[in-house]
C-alpha cells in the first residue's frame, strides 16, 4: 500500500490519519457534546444515545424515536424539555426514554476529513463535519486516497481501542441542515447522491474496548 506511512510501532499496520474532534449524542438526534476524549465500550462510546425522545402521539412512528427527518430543528436543542417543545410545535406528543442505546445502524460513525472535502469541491463552500453526525472526525495522513467501500470489512485501531469498518454510510435529509441555524440546503445532499453514491462515512463495530484522546494515531491493518 502507498497511501500513507507504515506505523513504526507496528509495522503489520499503515498510519492513515489522525483524530481532528470527538462527539457524543447524549439523546439520540439531539445536539453533540464534543470531548477531548472517548471511552470505547463493548457497545459504543460511553453515554453515546443512552437516550431517545420517543413518540407518543398517534403518528405513523409512534412508539419510536424522533428523528432529524421530522425537524430541521432538533439537533439544535440538547436537553429532553427543548425537543419535546421541538416536538409539540409538530404537533407531537413525546417522552424520555432513557437506558439502552438508541443507534441507527453500528454503534460508532467515523469520517476523514478528506472525504468531506470532496463535498466542498463540488459545493464551493466548507462544510461543518457536524452535518454528518460523527462519533470519530479523522484528520487524513498524507497520500490517504482511499474511499469508504475499501474500509468495508478492515480493521482499525485507535489509541488502544480496535475497531472494524462494517458498512458505509447511506445520507438522508438531515446532512443538508445547518447545525447552527437549521436551514436546509438540498444541494449538500444532491453533491454527495450524485458523484458519491450517495455515501459519507463509515459505521464500525468494537472489537476491542479502550480509550481514545483527540491527537491519536488511525491505523489500518494489513
Amino acid at each position: 500500500m502507498q497511501h500513507s506511512e507504515a506505523s513504526e510501532a507496528n509495522p503489520a499496520t499503515m498510519r492513515i490519519g489522525t483524530v481532528a474532534a470527538l462527539w457524543r449524542y447524549p439523546i439520540k438526534s439531539l445536539g453533540a457534546e464534543p470531548l477531548a476524549q472517548v471511552d470505547v465500550l463493548d457497545d459504543g462510546i460511553a453515554g453515546d444515545r443512552a437516550a431517545a425522545v420517543m413518540i407518543e402521539s398517534d403518528h405513523a412512528r409512534m412508539g419510536k424515536p424522533l428523528r432529524g427527518k421530522e425537524s430541521n430543528r432538533l439537533h439544535l436543542v440538547r436537553g429532553a424539555t427543548e425537543a419535546a417543545g421541538v416536538a409539540a410545535g409538530l404537533g407531537i406528543k413525546v417522552r424520555l426514554a432513557e437506558g439502552g442505546r438508541h443507534f441507527d445502524a453500528r454503534p460508532i460513525s467515523l469520517v476523514f476529513d478528506t472525504w468531506i472535502a470532496e463535498a466542498e469541491v463540488l459545493l464551493g463552500r466548507k462544510l461543518d463535519p457536524l452535518r454528518y453526525r460523527p462519533n470519530i472526525v479523522a484528520h487524513a495522513a498524507e497520500g490517504f486516497v482511499l474511499k469508504e467501500s475499501a474500509l468495508v470489512g478492515r480493521s482499525i485501531t485507535i489509541g488502544d481501542v480496535r475497531l472494524t469498518v462494517t458498512e458505509e454510510i447511506d445520507r438522508c435529509v438531515t446532512t443538508t441542515y445547518d447545525v447552527q441555524t437549521g436551514e436546509s440546503d438540498m444541494n449538500v445532499l444532491r453533491v454527495v447522491a450524485q458523484y458519491r453514491d450517495n455515501v459519507m462515512g463509515v459505521y464500525c463495530k468494537v472489537t476491542r474496548t479502550g480509550t481514545i484522546p483527540v491527537g491519536a494515531a488511525i491505523n489500518l491493518e494489513n
